[in-house]
């Protein structure tokens, strides 16, 4: 009897197993089925000539205004609140938020796109200023030009000066005054401070200052 008992109790908890087992997979099997989240990209113009697509480690100079998708609600614009002026960012390595990096690749001077991004890639849970958590954006953006930007593997060669495979803010900051005096604009050093800030914030991993080759990586486009 105490045999039979325990095979009943054996059998009962073999067979909980096998369900909590069978739950698991299929809620597995349901998370692996739920898509990742898509900017939607509307071309609303496009110039007839295009010499250079945008890619990852560009730096692009954008005019653009940016929208609340729930009602409307302009909450930045780079006519209205950077005194008429457009911006500088640099695509693909997180500067701006990830809906930004995928909804600007390949993109012509001259060409306006409004893009839809979601919540994952904006902003998320936590928001930010005027935009409310969980908000999905809307933006009208132009792009002015591109430029090289101070990421590629050719660049990193370029600013190592000395050949020691690292670079000094000095080195960075050299780089890019020739880029801008190259293409005929205006030195602007505090721009190229925040800029530089920027560049070992994110990549100067171990904070000693420098920019090792090691340290030196995003996603390339081409890898």
């Amino acid at each position: 009897m105490r045999w039979s008992c325990w095979g009943q109790y054996s059998m009962r908890t073999d067979t909980t197993m096998r369900l909590l087992l069978v739950a698991a997979a299929l809620s597995c099997a349901g998370a692996a089925l739920i898509p990742e989240p898509e900017v939607q990209i509307q071309v609303l113009e496009k110039p007839f000539l295009c010499k250079r697509h945008s890619k990852n480690g560009d730096m692009l100079l954008v005019h653009f205004d940016g929208f609340l998708q729930s009602n409307g609600t302009r909450f930045h614009s780079t006519y209205a609140d950077n005194n008429g002026q457009p911006v500088w960012f640099t695509l693909g390595i997180r500067e701006a938020i990830k809906g930004w990096d995928r909804g600007l690749k390949d993109m012509c001077v001259g060409e306006k796109r409004k893009i839809t991004v979601p919540p994952a890639l904006a902003y998320g849970k936590e928001g930010k200023g005027k935009i409310p958590p969980e908000s999905t954006l809307i933006f009208n953006i132009s792009l002015m030009e591109i430029r090289n930007g101070p990421r590629s593997h050719e660049s990193f060669q370029e600013m190592d000066l000395n050949d020691d495979w690292k670079l000094s803010k000095e080195e960075v900051k050299a780089y890019l005054k020739v880029e801008f005096e190259k293409h005929g604009s205006q030195v602007n050093e505090s721009h190229h401070e925040v800029l530089v800030e920027s560049i070992f914030e994110k990549e100067d991993e171990d904070s000693d200052g420098y920019i090792s080759a090691r340290e030196f990586t995003y996603t390339h486009d081409e890898l």
